[in-house]
């Protein structure tokens, strides 16, 4: 006998931040070490980029097929395959790495994993944002967002220390690490995991060609064909191309910077990476009491952290070069749960799965692009001019933001952390709950 589902907001986002925390510190685990354990297994940079670029691409095959999971069978039947999938892949991650690194095992270990990551990107977001409205919960999704964030960062920063001081042991003991804490949360979200506020339908295995032909089209019609969507996805598209492989390429170019080969200098940059990320995160809430618009925060996260990576190209010294990327990490730590509390406010309860997951695919098209492009110039050239590329590329997205902004949605305005209006609605300009379902052209 199953527990009784949640109906309390309370209860709702305390499954909500232990599973994303637990989640995260699991994944987080090899984040620190993943580049510095494929170069110690043999593969050169340009191999390491591939490997990487793999993971990107079954991410991006897959997002489709798991959004129509997660919008038939449900969030929690997602979830769980994610824990059980991502788990076996990073096993054989393991066993494809020892030395010499077999790249086509690694390469598809990644594509396994990316799969894993896929039945998670979306279907979590998704069970919280309906699981709150049924719930009757009055306030905004920023402030969500923005603690979920913080919860993760803390989660990101005991994972990447703690991998990194593992890592000096044994490069492998992160990974296994890693796929025992995937069991657990298992366990943990069979039992406490309930979909509420969706319910799941039945699907035959003859239905599902037509079911991912339809899901398909309507993630094309609503989420692409739709101006605020589009220009939120073509941001999210330009950034990652160049984060996935930044997110990467630091731990060989710092330590290179720094002339010392030490893990565990590796895992304490990444728990500063983490720390940076959540203190972006805490700003959204008091930003989010000020008079103004999502896009203004957006605008100028974009903008300092373009800025920012390209500096980290150029400083060509250890602690600038660190202070630099923290910088930008702070900036997208502003900008991503603006971004997703944007996105889901555009988004109906039945397609909010599925157009999640369509935006995570096109963020992997961008990674795909980026780190096979970006890998390359590291290997003819050097992660510092990678870095200098790839950041201005970056600055692409500005524009699109501004053409977000010129649509004048509803969405845009920001409301407190009570779900109040800010003060920009008390001056007669239109503010709305962050639960409020808005229609896509609205």
């Amino acid at each position: 006998m199953q527990p009784k589902p949640l109906a309390q907001p309370r209860q709702i986002l305390r499954v909500y931040f232990t599973i994303s925390g637990l989640y995260t510190l699991s994944a987080s685990l090899i984040w620190g070490v993943n580049t510095l354990f494929l170069l110690a297994a043999g593969l050169t940079i340009f191999q390491v980029f591939v490997v990487n670029t793999f993971f990107s691409v079954g991410m991006m095959l897959f997002e489709i097929p798991t959004g129509l999971l997660a919008d038939t069978r449900g969030r929690r039947a997602s979830f769980l395959l994610s824990t059980i999938t991502l788990a076996a892949g990073t096993l054989g991650y393991v066993f494809g790495a020892q030395p010499p690194g077999n790249v086509p095992v690694l390469s598809l270990m990644s594509i396994v994993m990316g799969l894993g990551f896929t039945f998670y990107s979306g279907a979590v977001e998704a069970w919280l944002v309906d699981a709150l409205k049924a719930a009757g919960f009055a306030g905004g999704l920023d402030p969500v967002f923005a603690r979920g964030g913080f919860v993760s960062g803390a989660a990101m920063l005991a994972g990447t220390v703690g991998g990194g001081l593992l890592g000096e042991i044994h490069l492998a003991i992160p990974y296994v690490l890693r796929a025992a804490l995937l069991l657990l949360l298992f366990g943990l979200a069979y039992f406490s995991l309930h979909d509420l506020g969706y319910r799941p339908r039945a699907i035959t295995l003859s239905a599902v060609p037509r079911e991912m032909q339809a899901l398909a089209r309507s993630s094309l019609q609503v989420g692409w064909a739709t101006p605020g969507l589009r220009w939120l996805m073509l941001m999210g598209l330009i950034q990652n191309g160049f984060l996935y492989w930044g997110f990467y390429a630091w731990p060989p170019y710092f330590l290179n910077l720094l002339g010392r080969e030490a893990v565990w200098v590796s895992g304490v940059v990444a728990a500063l990476i983490s720390l940076a990320t959540m203190a972006g995160n805490a700003w959204v809430e008091r930003l989010a009491r000020l008079c103004g618009k999502r896009t203004t925060l957006l605008l100028w996260s974009a903008a300092v952290s373009a800025i920012a990576l390209v500096g980290v190209g150029i400083v060509n010294s250890f602690w600038p070069a660190v202070s630099l990327f923290l910088v930008a990490m702070a900036a997208q730590g502003v900008g991503t749960p603006v971004r997703q509390a944007y996105l889901h406010q555009l988004v109906a309860s039945e397609q909010r799965a599925a157009i999640t997951s369509f935006d995570s695919m096109l963020a992997n098209v961008g990674g795909i692009v980026g780190q096979t492009g970006l890998g390359y110039v590291a290997q003819a050239g050097s992660i510092a001019a990678g870095y200098v590329i790839g950041g201005a590329a970056t600055a692409l997205a500005v524009p699109a933001l501004f053409g977000l902004r010129r649509l004048r949605q509803a969405a845009d305005w920001l409301t407190g952390q009570t779900g109040k209006p800010s003060a920009c609605a008390a001056q007669g300009l239109p503010a709305i709950s962050s639960l409020d379902t808005l229609q896509p052209n609205e």
